[in-house]
């Protein structure tokens, strides 16, 4: 492994010197005392990365907890770490961030990236670094390096040099989870020609749950549906460019065709950021890995590149508040051991900056006239057609880029209010724009219909059917602790169900 020597110190026989050691008293430099002594760059097993980030949560416990968003097929946990100043808790107008690895299990860089960047935010939080520090204690991030354990060990059997192109990229369910979720661009494309029709904040259709969902994809669904995600990434391997949505063409019979969302000058300033911080993504030569992309800055949109249906960062953009993008790290997907120092030194500020972009745009509350939050209200802006829905106590991020812009919010049974709102090009941070939404029916209090709430119930109900779900009290469990897949197609006929398929089974 190597060592990052301008940050992390370690002894001299080792390979780095510190000049300044002697003077540092030994409560400074005493292992028990120092979070990361050094980073190592090498991979990590599941069971290493486990202990790890329960290492770097300990370590810094006062701003950091590891959680469970549920299980791979295989049993494993898909772990995520968190950063913030009140880990756990979600705290008012404080945005939150996640980053996504290894969702394709040999793609492989990421995973191992974002491993780096929880020591990295710990130590530099506990080192005194104020631009860590403010980071974290405006922001709630959430990082999930590997969403695919299950590919990533068959991949990891090969290891770098030897790994095919796609021995180990999907589930062990031979499930490709970057195509597994919801078809939702299909249903906007169609909804958009209508007058009033919904493109945003769109349904899971209940035809989905009826095919095969990887434990993984229901996971990572729950996950967003329960935290209001306001910006994303998810880390893949395989070239140098940032993507962005739509990822699915819309003219069908083309599978180069650039296809923009509503947001699309966000999108592009979203991308452009990650791979303007990176010192080769933004080059403009294209005797390079990723130099197809040269011409573009490094960024494309992800159907003119190829289009394919059932991605996440399409998903996260017309079912919720969050706005998510594609970052292709790299040329090989499993590259040498000898690659991550120089790997991490090409991407460690770029992940920064982008974090930091959650901070973009404005957020805010919207209340009643008795200051009461509004959950559920609209937020939308002029020229674009792409609603943002306040959250619990009537929270609300709307990323935009510099400008002028004519923000309106409206709830049912309320006035619509409308403002005009002017961001700075070097405005830093989000500015602050509140609603006040005047009853009008002052005896009645509306209340939306939730379908977070019906949508979260059925995937709780499809967990209590998944393999390897343990219960107890269900007498026809097979010896392997679950139902088969095909299972939730049948369970929706509440008890109607033929439960004598599973005792066959």
């Amino acid at each position: 492994y190597f060592m990052d020597c301008d940050r992390f110190f370690v002894g001299e026989e080792e390979g780095c010197y510190d000049p300044i050691g002697k003077y540092q008293s030994s409560s400074l430099t005493d292992e028990s005392e120092t979070p990361f002594s050094m980073i190592q760059f090498k991979y990590h097993s599941y069971e290493e990365m486990t202990k790890l980030l329960k290492h770097t949560a300990s370590v810094c416990s006062s701003i950091s907890t590891m959680y469970t968003i549920g299980r791979s097929f295989d049993g494993k946990n898909l772990y995520v770490i968190e950063f913030s100043s009140n880990p756990g808790e979600h705290e008012l107008l404080e945005p939150e961030f996640k980053y996504i690895a290894n969702m394709h299990g040999n793609e492989v860089l990421g995973r191992e990236l974002l491993l780096y960047l929880a020591q990295y935010l710990c130590s530099e939080y506990l080192s005194g670094n104020q631009r860590i520090q403010a980071l974290i204690n405006n922001t709630r991030i959430h990082l999930l390096p590997s969403m695919n354990p299950d590919g990533y060990e068959i991949a990891s059997e090969e290891g770098p040099g030897f790994n095919g192109w796609g021995t180990g990229r999907s589930n062990i369910q031979s499930i490709d989870l970057n195509r597994n979720f919801p078809d939702l661009t299909t249903i906007f494309y169609q909804e958009r020609r209508k007058r009033g029709g919904r493109v945003d904040h769109i349904p899971i259709p209940r035809s989905y749950w009826n095919g095969k969902v990887a434990p993984e994809t229901r996971g990572v669904i729950k996950w967003i549906k329960k935290i209001p995600f306001v910006l994303s990434a998810s880390l893949h391997g395989g070239d140098l460019v940032a993507s962005y949505p739509f990822d699915l063409s819309r003219v069908p019979e083309e599978n180069k065709f650039y296809s923009p969302t509503p947001d699309d000058q966000v999108f592009k300033m979203l991308a452009k950021t990650y791979a303007d911080s990176h010192p080769i993504m933004s080059d403009k030569t294209d005797e390079r890995c990723g130099g197809n992309f040269a011409d573009e800055g490094g960024i494309i949109n992800g159907a003119q590149w190829y289009s394919f249906a059932g991605g996440m960062q399409d998903f996260n953009y017309l079912h919720t508040n969050c706005f998510e993008t594609t970052l292709e790290l790299g040329c090989e997907k499993y590259p040498p051991e000898d690659d991550l120092y120089s790997a991490w030194q090409h991407n460690k500020e770029a992940l920064l900056t982008y974090m930091e972009m959650v901070h973009r745009g404005i957020k805010g509350i919207v209340k009643d006239d008795k200051g009461r939050g509004i959950k559920g209200a609209q937020i939308k802006v002029k020229g674009i057609r792409h609603n943002i829905l306040s959250v619990a106590n009537g929270e609300y991020w709307r990323l935009l880029p510099p400008g002028t812009h004519f923000v309106s919010a409206y709830a049912r049974g309320h006035t619509r209010v409308l403002k005009r709102v002017y961001l700075p090009i070097k405005m830093e941070g989000s500015g602050r724009v509140d609603f006040v939404l005047r009853r009008l029916e002052p005896d009645i209090y509306f209340e939306s219909f939730d379908e977070e709430s019906d949508e979260l119930d059925m995937i709780e109900r499809l967990e209590r059917t998944q393999q390897g779900y343990e219960d107890e009290e269900d007498e026809y469990s097979s010896s392997r602790g679950g139902k088969p897949w095909w299972w939730p197609f049948f369970s929706t006929l509440g008890p109607n169900s033929p439960d004598w398929l599973l005792r066959n089974n």
